[in-house]
């Protein structure tokens, strides 16, 4: 899946992968080494995210119903907890730096093609 900041028309991610279920929803992005430029992991029904037991920093955008964005975590590390975004309906997971490449602002339209679809 392929992920676009429509606002800004900047590519987000080129190569998404969805966490949709309990148990890929529940493993995340732990047990990898790292996350890739291009790469990401949207998490369904997710307010906010831990990082327990990952290895790695990681920047989080926080993603309304209307795919508005309505929060942002640049450089989350290990062992450290998200805040709480009650209007989220889901999270993109990003390489560190992801939020920036994209110009990623709160208020940006997030449009996700799926090429299989």
């Amino acid at each position: 899946m392929k992920i676009h900041n429509a606002t800004k028309g900047t590519l987000i991610a080129e190569n998404a992968k969805m966490a949709d279920t309990f148990l890929s929803r529940l493993k995340g992005l732990l047990g990898t080494d790292n996350l890739s430029e291009g790469e990401a992991l949207i998490i369904t029904r997710c307010q906010s995210i831990h990082m327990l037991f990952m290895k790695y920093a990681i920047d989080a955008a926080f993603i309304d119903k209307t795919n508005r964005v309505v929060g942002l975590v640049k450089g989350i590390k290990p062992f450290r907890l998200s805040p709480i975004f009650f209007k989220s309906s889901f999270v993109i997971e990003l390489p560190c730096g992801g939020i920036n490449q994209a110009s990623l602002e709160l208020g940006d339209l997030v449009e996700i093609k799926n090429p299989s679809a």
